[in-house]
């Protein structure tokens, strides 16, 4: 599918955005139609298959089929599933061209389309071109049906081959090259070559050279600065990238002589992304879009149209980043944090008691009060029975005629006293 978009600037009136959708699409007709009889994919039986006789192992349940010797019938009700139901307002037969749908087939081969179809004009005198008109509000259906195979189209040799690749290597620079080849041995070519970069890929402008060669001579080489008439690049637009806005457009006005190959080349810088930028396939890398090669008529004065070629499209790879990193990191932070954490969180929550306090382990809540207060208890019982003075010792004195009289208050002598230790002392009763 490509869409061109172009200015279209008559002589007396304003200019106007002209777009051009394009899509080509290749069918096998066999294929297609199948989904409308049988939606299974499977083999077609053995009965519905010309098979070679001629083969050795040809059997009932063997067959080699025959080469296809005519055209299959085909419709667009049976490739699509569906006629075309009516036209469209802004189709191109209001404009001036003289149809809508182009059916390009021998004329030898029968067509048929409903009523409301009309084949109106032949796009060039070749007589394979058929042109049809759609109805506005009806179903159009077209029909062709088999033919002999054995007439061979002839198709029209290219102006011009195009080839266009990445050079160099490392992850901050690279290189396009494009070989564009004159394939025409009279005619000169005179394109426009334009490339639409994204704005990560960032051009050298001044690295752009194109050089030519061919058969009969040596290579020219020519680069953007070359003032000599000889140069290949007559004409350039260029349009810088701004990063994270708008790509880099290079337009180029060429001029390829017969026989020639042109070979333009430049460097260009790769840029470094944000790691959100990258798709989750990053080491695939990124797609850069093909480019658009227009082939202006070859005479200023014919009114054929100029005909467009596109490149291959291109795979860049960027510098990628190890993305696993931040995971990484995040996790051995985590990790200490959480090790860090727990550890000073139990020093300050936790009440650390001795095995004495608590009559078991794993005890409830209930049980758990009862041996904390059981053991305030006994620790106040401890500190009291400390503070209590020793057991008086009880002593008795020998009778004597000199016995010293007791004093009021029933305490004995300080004499009586010791006499009483030393016969203690003695192990004498007194």
């Amino acid at each position: 599918m490509a869409v061109d978009v172009r200015s279209n600037c008559p002589d007396h009136g304003e200019c106007q955005i002209e777009i051009e959708q394009t899509v080509d699409m290749v069918l096998d007709i066999e294929r297609s139609m199948r989904p409308a009889k049988d939606p299974i994919p499977r083999p077609p039986p053995i009965a519905d298959i010309s098979c070679n006789t001629t083969k050795s192992y040809n059997a009932e349940d063997t067959c080699f089929p025959e080469d296809r010797v005519e055209e299959r019938p085909w419709s667009l009700k049976e490739i699509f599933g569906r006629p075309i139901r009516g036209s469209c307002p802004l189709s191109n037969s209001a404009k001036g061209y003289p149809g809508d749908v182009e059916l390009i087939v021998p004329s030898s081969r029968k067509v048929s389309t409903d009523v409301f179809g009309r084949d109106i004009a032949a796009k060039s005198t070749t007589s394979i071109s058929r042109i049809y008109q759609l109805p506005e509000s009806a179903d159009f259906d077209l029909r062709v049906f088999s033919h002999p195979i054995g007439q061979e189209l002839s198709l029209d040799v290219p102006l011009l081959s195009a080839d266009r690749t990445f050079t160099g290597y490392g992850q901050e620079r690279g290189g396009v090259q494009s070989v564009l080849t004159n394939l025409s041995p009279t005619e000169t070519l005179e394109i426009v070559y334009l490339e639409s970069l994204p704005w990560f890929m960032k051009p050298y402008l001044h690295t752009l050279n194109a050089a030519i060669s061919s058969t009969s001579g040596s290579p020219q080489s020519s680069s953007l600065h070359d003032k000599t008439g000889s140069s290949a690049i007559k004409d350039i637009l260029y349009r810088p990238a701004l990063d994270r806005q708008r790509g880099t457009h290079l337009e180029l006005r060429l001029q390829i002589p017969p026989g020639s190959t042109l070979t333009l080349t430049y460097y260009f810088e790769k840029a470094i992304l944000r790691y959100t930028e990258y798709p989750p396939d990053a080491n695939r890398g990124f797609d850069v879009a093909p480019a658009v090669i227009r082939i202006l008529p070859l005479h200023s004065s014919s009114s054929s149209e100029s005909t467009y070629l596109r490149t291959t499209s291109l795979l860049l790879p960027l510098p990628t980043p190890d993305f696993s990193m931040p995971y990484n990191v995040i996790i051995l932070t985590s990790t200490v944090i959480a090790m860090g954490f727990g550890s000073i969180f139990n020093l300050i929550t936790r009440r650390f008691v001795g095995a004495d306090e608590v009559d078991g382990v794993g005890m409830g809540l209930l049980g758990g009060l009862k041996g904390r207060i059981r053991g305030r208890v006994q620790g106040m019982l401890a500190k009291l029975g400390g503070k209590e003075q020793p057991a008086k010792k009880t002593t008795s004195t020998a009778q004597s005629p000199e016995v010293e009289p007791e004093d009021t208050n029933g305490i004995s002598t300080g004499q009586d006293a010791m006499a009483g230790n030393g016969l203690a002392r003695r192990g004498l009763k007194p």
